[in-house]
């Protein structure tokens, strides 16, 4: 149906612009009745959409500033691969204090989502010790001293409690003001260790020591496996120390 399904949130719904960062989806500002919203086309299942919006339903409801979906007219939260959202303002953090407050909402996310059921088809870090593949992991594809590499860094997470994590909290995912920090794009958003968010600028998360040493090791191993293989991958593999 594409963006045809636009339909399904009533007759007054303009598309206005593409907006950049659509890489997986394609993304759009549009106008609802007057008001902007954001709409994402993509081809993800629909369990993994029911997944994604009732997380960020719960989130909303409990305080956190996060792209909520808005409800079709018969209260549907996605229609063929089409999830309709809030539109969020603001602009990215840009000094330490900015990234101790980042830190702070990723933290409350954690907090809140402990116990939340994996993304459907997903894997966590630990899960991959055994796995080969998950969503856009495979192992498979990397070099044999690559992913015992990898393994090796996810391997000092075991027996780590687990909660829904961002996965990709960068400065273009972030949407600061002076009263809120807004978490977007949670297309990587997933269950795994809570301190894999926490790998941030100016050391932010407040990790110290081993600690700090786990989470930064067990972080460049994921990015090295879920991008391979680009450029990035290959930078971030190169942080992972040779077992």
């Amino acid at each position: 149906m594409g963006w045809e399904a636009l339909g399904q949130w009533g007759g007054d719904v303009v598309r206005i612009e593409r907006l950049a960062g659509g890489v997986a989806n394609d993304v759009w500002s549009l106008r609802i009745n007057g008001r902007l919203a954001v709409g994402r086309l993509g081809t993800r299942s629909d369990a993994d959409l029911a997944w994604e919006t009732n997380l960020l339903q719960y989130l909303d409801s409990h305080g956190l500033t996060v792209p909520a979906p808005i409800p079709t007219t018969d209260g549907r939260l996605f229609v063929d691969g089409l999830v309709v959202m809030k539109y969020l303002e603001g602009g990215p953090p840009e000094t330490e204090a900015d990234w101790h407050r980042v830190a702070d909402t990723l933290r409350r996310l954690h907090q809140l989502t402990q116990g939340w059921p994996q993304r459907p088809g997903w894997r966590s870090s630990t899960d991959l010790l055994q796995c080969d593949t998950g969503t856009r992991i495979n192992l498979a594809a990397m070099p044999p001293e690559a992913v015992v590499r990898c393994r090796a860094a996810w391997a000092r997470l075991t027996g780590r409690a687990t909660c829904a994590v961002h996965g990709d909290p960068n400065p273009g995912n972030v949407l600061m003001s002076a009263s809120q920090v807004a978490l977007i794009d949670w297309d990587e958003a997933h269950v795994d260790v809570p301190d894999l968010d926490l790998v941030l600028p100016h050391n932010a998360g407040d990790l110290e020591g081993i600690a700090r040493d786990t989470a930064e090791q067990a972080s460049a191993a994921w990015e090295a496996a879920v991008c391979w293989d680009d450029d990035h991958s290959k930078r971030q593999l190169a942080l992972v120390r040779a077992v």
